[in-house]
């Protein structure tokens, strides 16, 4: 018998979790050493041409999941969780056999493919099965779950990479997570589209049943709905200032003397507090209303981003701005999911949030091009204090355009 909620579906709700660790571990195992790997093994002197992986990884998973979002009702969500994992698989090979960074732009142009349509198929699933009333603590376990994977995998390439080479580090580690995470997304994982009609038939069906056409819903969620807009620019500008955390910052320390190891702790630190955090964020969003954590979010972020900006690099002031932009991460990254889920109904649900996630994915675009010329053109901390002004005025941005709600339960 189908049922929502996440007591009737604890078996299912957890395995969904634990394969969202592991979409974390992928990405989370270049956050501290690809940058590096690119200026030492490749040579790569200009801070464009190293980021460009992060615009590659950024634009491949905003394209993918756009079309996760239209494709989800026809091809079915485990199919596609499926052909995500499957994807992951040549992306330790390219990286391994890599003679130019060129290689590894592809292998991101694939790890992006990876991440757009695993994680999606995660977000979305869960929230399938938990319904409306719980739908924040959902998605704050989810999000939770994958950066904490992003903030183990993280620390660990670095430590690892202090003892061994880099790549080889991406690359054994790679194909460990990616086959672990497909034999358990193709052995265990269920669809729930059949929970999705039952939370369907207790709505009055805004379109008749069927679920929004791509061009619709692209245009409620980037331009006509106002609840919708605010949270599409807020998820770019949050990704935009995660972008250059992945890519500006282990550049930024290692050119002030910093190791290997100590780029890691930081790298780490960020995720992982983001992690933790959002198992308690998800739920008081429920409680509070997503606004007032969304804005204050935000403008935490700006802040934390500005006394990077001006630590020149050391290691301890930096652990400390990453302290608190895992803070205030936590407190956005799931509440703007929960925030779209708010203000659409259950059939529309899966477009809207991949028009989200496609904007919000376009930030690593934003991101690695933004922070890439201010870094040549300025400096690496120039580069974070322009994001960080960017972040502030987002989070003014939604204080203005984002109608004040409790959450789906409370509409």
């Amino acid at each position: 018998m189908v049922q929502l909620g996440l007591r009737e579906n604890a078996a299912q709700f957890a395995l969904l979790v634990a394969i969202t660790a592991f979409v974390g571990a992928m990405v989370g195992l270049e956050r501290s050493t690809l940058p590096l790997v690119g200026r030492d093994d490749f040579g790569l002197s200009s801070n464009v041409a190293v980021l460009s992986f992060i615009v590659a990884f950024g634009l491949s998973k905003a394209i993918t999941n756009l079309a996760a979002g239209a494709l989800v009702e026809r091809v079915g969500r485990r199919r596609l969780l499926i052909l995500g994992w499957l994807l992951a698989l040549p992306v330790p090979l390219l990286i391994a056999l890599a003679p130019s960074w060129a290689f590894i732009v592809a292998a991101n142009v694939a790890l992006g493919l990876n991440q757009g349509l695993t994680w999606s198929m995660a977000v979305v699933m869960k929230i399938d099965l938990v319904g409306p009333r719980r739908r924040g603590l959902a998605l704050g376990l989810n999000e939770a779950a994958g950066y904490l994977g992003v903030a183990v995998a993280a620390t660990a390439s670095g430590l690892l990479a202090a003892e061994f080479a880099a790549r080889d580090v991406l690359v054994v580690a790679g194909f460990v997570v990616a086959l672990t995470a497909l034999a358990l997304s193709f052995f265990f994982a269920r669809d729930t589209s059949r929970h999705v009609a039952l939370e369907q038939a207790a709505h009055t069906p805004r379109h008749d049943g069927r679920p929004p056409a791509l061009h619709d819903a692209f245009a409620d969620a980037t331009y006509r709905v106002p609840a919708l807009r605010s949270c599409s620019q807020a998820g770019l500008a949050n990704n935009l200032n995660d972008g250059v955390a992945w890519g500006v910052v282990p550049l930024f320390l290692a050119a002030n003397g910093a190791s290997v190891s100590a780029i890691g702790l930081v790298a780490g630190l960020y995720p992982a507090v983001w992690g933790i955090a959002q198992i308690g964020t998800g739920a008081w969003s429920d409680r509070a209303g997503r606004k007032p954590l969304i804005v204050g979010g935000m403008l935490l972020q700006a802040v934390a981003l500005a006394v990077l900006a001006v630590s020149h690099g050391d290691v301890l002031v930096a652990a400390v701005a990453a302290v608190m932009l895992g803070a205030g991460t936590a407190l956005v990254y799931p509440t703007l999911i929960a925030a779209i889920s708010d203000h659409v109904t259950p059939i529309a649900r899966a477009p809207t949030i991949g028009v989200y996630r496609f904007w919000r994915d376009m930030g690593y675009v934003a991101g690695g091009l933004i922070a890439g010329v201010a870094a040549d053109l300025i400096s690496f901390a120039g580069a974070i204090g322009v994001v960080a002004v960017l972040t502030g005025l987002s989070g003014l941005w939604v204080a203005v355009d984002l109608p004040a709600s409790r959450s789906g339960a409370g509409r």
